[in-house]
């Protein structure tokens, strides 16, 4: 095993800490590559040879030093490639590495019952096309003719899906920083016809991104909104911002102003998300100052809200239609 994947049981609303914990691998291996908002791939081939430990003896370690640093507990995946790793992780849990064997026959023995789905890159609309055709589990495509998976799904598609259900990884861990976009979205239990509705999910996931950009002292530039209907279909808009912000009031504002501009009558909605873009640190930003005395005392409220959430949890302040 030369692959970790890591994710952090961090709670809600607290991505704060996920650099620190970044740090935590970098300790180990230069070679890290961050999956907000929780999670994170290493490479440790340098590191089993530094510290004469396997990766699953590492990865104990990392656990530890991250509750006692932090005091977050993690879930760890291990395997020879980025997407076994990935695989591993969803039947992982916080004491416990699942690790994917490392001959090729104990590879395939571990891939051959699991649904389609749990690959990563495979989406619903791929695993439905597949399902279709009886091909809903890793062992029944590895095992399918190469045509006809490429008719399905195309020439390159069908390749990489039939060579990652063999085992065969080409996967490589790029290192990078944290992203450099948040997103929240708000699913409705059923499809939603009420305008009202609508607007108090766009107020409330346009609330956590704010807390979340003050969090990790960041603010965007720009805001999008993606609305998803019954029929599958969806609307996306974007909208850069008059000056880069993290405060709750500016981006709720926009939120509202684009769903607006959709002009939804009577639609069936079935899921709303804003995602913020454009990330810059906090410090490097420029506000326009007003003589608008209601603005201050808004930003004000703000942190004091911000500092309840952070020690009572994200529900401990909220506007009041959000707490009906």
């Amino acid at each position: 095993m030369t692959i970790l994947c890591v994710r952090f049981q961090l709670p809600p609303m607290y991505e704060a800490a996920l650099p620190g914990l970044l740090g935590l691998l970098e300790d180990f291996t230069p070679v890290v590559e961050a999956l907000p908002p929780d999670g994170a791939l290493a490479d440790l081939r340098g590191a089993e040879r530094y510290f004469g430990r396997s990766a699953v003896e590492l990865a104990a370690v990392i656990r530890v030093r991250a509750l006692a640093r932090y005091g977050v507990d993690c879930a760890i995946g291990a395997g020879p490639g980025p997407a076994l790793a990935r695989v591993a992780l969803r039947d992982a849990r916080p004491g416990v590495t699942c690790a994917v064997p490392e001959d090729p026959g104990g590879i395939a023995e571990f891939l051959a019952g699991r649904p389609v789905s749990a690959l990563p890159g495979v989406g619903a609309a791929t695993a439905r096309t597949l399902g279709e055709y009886g091909l809903d589990t890793l062992g029944l495509v590895a095992a399918a003719p190469l045509s006809t998976l490429q008719r399905l799904i195309g020439a390159r598609a069908g390749r990489e899906l039939q060579e990652r259900a063999s085992g065969i990884d080409r996967g490589r861990v790029v290192p990078n920083a944290v992203s450099r976009s948040l997103v929240a979205e708000r699913p409705f239990d059923i499809d939603e016809l009420d305008p009202g509705r609508h607007r108090r999910a766009l107020l409330s996931a346009a609330e956590e991104l704010g807390s979340r950009l003050r969090a990790v002292e960041k603010v965007c530039r720009t805001l999008t909104l993606t609305v998803r209907y019954a029929d599958r279909s969806s609307s996306v808009r974007s909208r850069t911002l008059k000056e880069p912000t993290a405060h709750s009031a500016a981006l709720t504002k926009a939120a509202y102003g684009m769903y607006e501009a959709l002009g939804l009558q009577r639609a069936r909605v079935r899921a709303i998300a804003l995602r913020a873009e454009g990330l810059a640190p906090a410090g490097q930003a420029s506000h326009q100052l007003t003589f608008d005395p209601v603005d201050e005392k808004v930003r004000r409220i703000e942190e004091v809200a911000d500092r309840a959430r952070a020690k009572f949890g994200p529900r401990a302040v909220m506007p009041g239609t959000l707490a009906a």
